[in-house]
């Protein structure tokens, strides 16, 4: 993607005797004329507005765009894939399909640093846990890792080290409490190094798939991995081995892949979404499937799971909270965001989009109720996963949104738009 000359497959060689001014040649385009302005459309003899169809209504000057957001950062030149804020500041870092990243301010809109060095997309960001490091993972199996320079302030960085591994990074996840950063490859393998050293801690090895999501448990004693062939590892990070594993031969968790996975507060249970609409609980003490989910479109992708605490925290949440279920979200292709009981393993409320569901995200406490979805059909919501209402509509974005997070306590959310643009809205 960075490289001098532009390669694009829809340019074959012309054979003999062809027309050979078919196409123009990114290569041989002498100079780019800047663009100098609107210029009003002219009207030809048929009264047809210049670039219009015939039959084509005339465009309604009056439809106005809506856009409720509070900042913009439309520094990527191509889709941003990815974007992550900081667990304490107003900043966020993006990546994106111009194989760059971007620390920037999400207050003021104001760039921080650009994070060069990936020859691919950057389709992965994270902040660790204390907000001193930034990693990016790239389609170039990169992962970059920058770290905060002074105490001052947000707005330098230096760059500290790159990982290198996997054949194509799918996912980045810094551990909860420690400077350990987890990523998961296309070419079935997961990687554990620990930073700042940049040493390789681990490769895990033992699923038949591109390992499509991961993560550490809440309290990071142990890690969950699920892959695009539909099997899920639980795992010692201080072992190679696995602590158990699920596959799709368990006629139970046959889910034509694993898409999407989140891991209870307590670390006792992971939901699994599957490439097919279905659903699965697992214990992760016993090691088996005990639930099954059904309220998808069959034949949908389940992209987002999300754990969602429904009641205040009270003086008996900690025992209680852990011997119960809770309550889960999954979102789906089919545009739907189903609230699960995973006490009674039952639907509670349905919340719908107009198009697929790519992410889901959860206010921390007191507001854990609350949760953001985010969608194809260019909005955010924020919902009350108590009663599944809908608490605000967040429009601005002119493509689909391909990712999103919470900052500052969870009282904005920054999303990420396949059209290039990065939004801020306050989620209520």
């Amino acid at each position: 993607m960075a490289s001098e000359r532009v390669a694009d497959e829809h340019f074959e060689e012309v054979g003999e005797g062809e027309e050979d001014d078919q196409f123009i040649d990114p290569n041989d385009v002498l100079v780019e004329v800047a663009d100098d302005g609107d210029h009003p459309m002219e009207e030809d003899e048929d009264g047809y507005m210049e670039g219009q169809m015939e039959g084509e209504p005339i465009p309604d000057e009056s439809i106005v765009w809506e856009d409720n957001s509070t900042q913009h950062f439309p520094n990527h030149n191509g889709s941003v894939f990815a974007v992550s804020t900081h667990p304490t500041a107003p900043i966020a870092v993006s990546g994106g399909e111009d194989d760059l990243g971007y620390i920037w301010d999400f207050m003021s809109g104001e760039e921080f640093v650009k994070l060069t060095g990936h020859t691919d997309s950057v389709t992965s960001t994270a902040f660790s846990n204390d907000g001193e490091l930034v990693a990016t993972g790239g389609m170039d199996g990169k992962v970059r890792v920058w770290r905060r320079v002074g105490k001052e302030d947000y707005h330098t960085w230096e760059f500290l080290t790159e990982l290198t591994g996997p054949d194509e990074v799918m996912w980045l996840k810094w551990h909860p409490k420690g400077n350990v950063l987890l990523a998961g490859s296309n070419d079935t393998t997961v990687w554990l190094w620990q930073l700042p050293s940049g040493n390789t801690m681990q490769v895990f090895a033992g699923h038949m798939g591109p390992v499509t999501c991961g993560d550490f448990t809440p309290d990071g004693k142990r890690i969950v991995t699920a892959d695009a062939e539909g099997t899920l590892i639980y795992w010692d990070p201080r072992s190679p081995t696995p602590v158990f594993k699920l596959t799709p031969s368990d006629a139970r968790f046959a889910l034509d892949g694993i898409t999407s996975l989140a891991i209870n507060p307590a670390s006792t249970l992971a939901v699994v979404g599957g490439a097919s609409g279905g659903v699965r609980v697992i214990s992760l003490s016993k090691g088996e499937v005990v639930g099954a989910l059904a309220g998808h479109k069959e034949g949908e992708s389940v992209e987002a799971v999300e754990f969602v605490e429904l009641a205040t925290v009270g003086p008996l949440s900690g025992s209680a909270a852990a011997a119960s279920g809770g309550v889960v979200v999954t979102g789906a292709t089919d545009g739907k965001a189903c609230i699960w009981d995973l006490n009674t393993m039952r639907l509670r409320a349905t919340l719908e989009h107009e198009d697929a569901v790519t992410s889901l995200h959860r206010l921390p406490s007191p507001k854990a109720y609350l949760i953001v979805s985010a969608s194809v059909d260019k909005t955010l919501r924020t919902w009350d996963a108590r009663t599944g209402t809908l608490v605000r509509e967040h429009k601005g974005h002119s493509g689909p949104i391909l990712d999103a997070s919470l900052g500052m306590g969870g009282s904005v959310v920054v999303s990420a738009g396949d059209e290039g643009v990065c939004l801020v809205f306050s989620t209520e």
